[in-house]
């Protein structure tokens, strides 16, 4: 997608995400809505899900898409390397990255954003698939950044 349609589409999708944050403080709600929203208005996406830190382990929770890896390896994958490394990650081709975890064979690109709660912890992630090459970028990262945001 185009830089300029990408960023202005997100910007939509920020408004739209914000209003309905309105509706519920719950974090779960709030996960589930971003999901839909982001995984059926952002044609690029293949999977969108959250994994987040349960008794130490990564496990999946609300995500759209096809089946998901329940539990993921520990500090292995591109999840583990977005709580371990503090950061966004966007990994142009799954392939190239060491340790990638494959639950669906068809996932080229990637991207992970930490989530934070009230206190500043990273509690889990937010992680996109796509199966194209180099399908995520900078505007994906600023703006999956603000929406992650959005849920404490």
């Amino acid at each position: 997608m185009e830089p300029s349609k990408k960023k202005a589409r997100y910007q939509r999708l920020y408004s739209q995400l914000k209003e309905l944050m309105n509706k519920s403080t719950d974090p779960d709600a709030r996960m589930a809505t971003i999901v839909a929203v982001l995984h059926h208005k952002m044609d690029y996406f293949f999977w969108t899900g959250f994994y987040m830190l349960k008794g130490g382990d990564l496990t999946v929770k609300t995500y759209q898409g096809s089946l998901a890896c329940q539990v993921l390896k520990k500090h292995t994958g591109v999840c583990w390397a977005g709580i371990d490394q503090h950061q966004v990650i966007v990994v142009p081709d799954v392939h190239q990255f060491p340790g990638h975890i494959a639950c669906d064979s068809r996932s080229q690109s990637e991207i992970v954003v930490p989530v934070r709660n009230e206190e500043g912890e990273i509690i889990g992630v937010l992680d996109a698939d796509s199966e194209h090459l180099n399908a995520f970028d900078t505007t994906d990262a600023t703006w999956l950044e603000k929406i992650v945001g959005l849920i404490y």
